[in-house]
């Protein structure tokens, strides 16, 4: 049997909401309270391809590496910085006892995080009305409980 992907996205949506304090949409705009849009700047979570190693065919329990797009959404290219500041922050950030923000899923153990693309953000300054992103690419290997 192979790790289930959607428990790890689901909880990367909660912890980035809640350690950046900006809401995050999963594969869309976030949405405010009423269905409106969420004010900016906000996250868009994105699932990419994963992979699978580990043990032989014999043993169901492989690992799993699963990677992740997010994008910070901004009028400007200071909030979009600011906001992959954060991003990374919580995402890598370590103290000496790991890391610094847990990303706890049932099921399943967190052993590698590992930011792969940090692309900055749009050459536009957002001042007029346009809207700014900066895109991350990051992946987290995981393990059966």
């Amino acid at each position: 049997m192979t790790i289930p992907r959607l428990p790890l996205t689901r909880a990367l949506v909660a912890v980035l909401a809640e350690a950046t304090g900006r809401p995050c949409g999963l594969g869309v705009l976030p949405r405010a309270v009423g269905g409106e849009p969420a004010a900016f700047p906000y996250l868009i979570l994105d699932s990419l391809p994963g992979e699978f190693s580990g043990p032989s065919f014999a043993d169901w329990h492989a690992d799993a590496a699963w990677t992740y797009q997010v994008t910070s959404v901004g009028e400007r290219a200071d909030q979009v910085q600011w906001l992959a500041d954060k991003v990374r922050a919580v995402l890598f950030d370590r103290t000496a006892s790991g890391w610094r923000t847990a990303v706890e899923v049932p099921g399943m153990r967190v052993i590698d995080r590992e930011l792969t693309v940090d692309a900055g953000g749009d050459p536009v300054d957002g001042s007029q009305g346009d809207i700014v992103s900066y895109v991350q690419r990051f992946t987290i290997i995981v393990t059966p409980a």
